[in-house]
């Protein structure tokens, strides 16, 4: 294993140590227990937004906290769940007296403990709502969850939530947008390679030199199939096909095309993987109006990608259009 990490075991703490290093204006970070908030939280009369999860996919969450996105992040270990007490923590740091939403991928850790926090927050007079993000495709249940996983569909809940929040909205509404969002949104992934968690030492899981997993999860999950590596507009249809058809997406529909790194995928090729399945969307006459590529959602240094298809219509443009200033994400200030 060759790491730019001090120990293995403090991997998390050294994270968040640089993050506020590095952003001190736009963030902080609180420890005892771990959360990130945004520098002026709370934001009096504004829902507070809260995501998280485990490490290792970074930018998620906590690079997404800001103006126009999150109000705080709670992460946990290396892929695995923060517990209830720093979500708790966060909850309490972010409330303006509008009521929070969390916003928790669908995996069985997350989802029970962010329940957990939000019946705590209810107990001290703090109305939480809470929308379960389960955008992938590929598999209906898997290693870590109970029904579709959340993925990088993620990133887009909250960029539009966040930004129905900002404007305004209550709770009820900025819940409603982001369950719109989730309801319209569907995601499928590749791995060429698996990663390696810091504390293991070694590859997640074991894939051939001349083998690709089609459908894997954030975690190294496996997906649907593992199969011969292919020329890349092929492996590119085999995700893009499978989105399509699932909501399914039509010739009247305008869309935002988002194709997303896993962590050791270089931007030239997001970039070709993206032309590719825009030439799948352009035979079925599907209109990308908007469009992100990058690595947002991150399985350590997995090599591989993600495609995310999210049906628009004027209100989700506005908001994805709305100004956003965050670490990994900004634009519109």
């Amino acid at each position: 294993m060759k790491k730019l990490i001090r120990d293995p075991q403090t991997v998390v703490a050294d994270t968040l140590a640089g993050m506020a290093q590095a952003h001190g204006d736009l963030l902080r970070v609180e420890t005892g227990p771990d959360h990130i908030v945004r520098r002026d939280a709370p934001v009096s009369g504004k829902v507070g937004i809260v995501s998280g999860g485990g490490s290792g996919h970074e930018p998620l969450h906590g690079g997404f906290v800001g103006l126009g996105m999150l109000d705080a992040a709670v992460p946990g270990p290396v892929f695995t769940s923060p517990t209830p007490d720093p979500v708790l923590a966060a909850t309490k740091a972010v409330d303006g007296g509008a009521g929070v939403l969390h916003v928790v991928k669908n995996y069985t850790g997350d989802v029970l403990n962010f329940e957990t926090a939000a019946d705590l927050a209810g107990a001290e007079g703090i109305e939480v709502e809470t929308v379960v993000v389960d955008d992938d495709v590929a598999v209906k249940d898997s290693l870590y969850t109970a029904g579709r996983r959340g993925v990088a569909g993620t990133v887009l809940v909250e960029k539009i939530a966040g930004a129905a929040a900002e404007r305004g909205d209550d709770l009820a509404a900025v819940a409603a947008v982001a369950r719109k969002v989730n309801a319209q949104v569907r995601s499928m992934g590749i791995a060429l390679a698996a990663p390696v968690v810091p504390h293991a030492g070694t590859p997640s899981f074991d894939l051939g030199d001349d083998e690709v997993e089609i459908g894997i999860g954030i975690h190294g999950e496996p997906g649907r199939e593992r199969i011969p590596l292919e020329p890349v507009d092929s492996l590119v249809r085999r995700l893009v096909e499978p989105v399509l058809d699932d909501l399914p997406f039509t010739s009247e529909d305008d869309v935002l095309l988002f194709v997303n790194g896993m962590g050791a995928t270089p931007l030239a090729e997001l970039y070709i993987v993206f032309d590719a399945a825009a030439s799948v969307l352009r035979e079925r006459s599907i209109t990308i109006s908007r469009s992100l590529v990058g690595s947002f959602v991150t399985s350590l240094d997995m090599a591989g990608c993600s495609v995310t298809v999210l049906r628009l219509d004027d209100e989700l443009k506005a908001l994805w259009d709305a100004p956003v200033v965050t670490p990994a994400l900004r634009w519109g200030r």
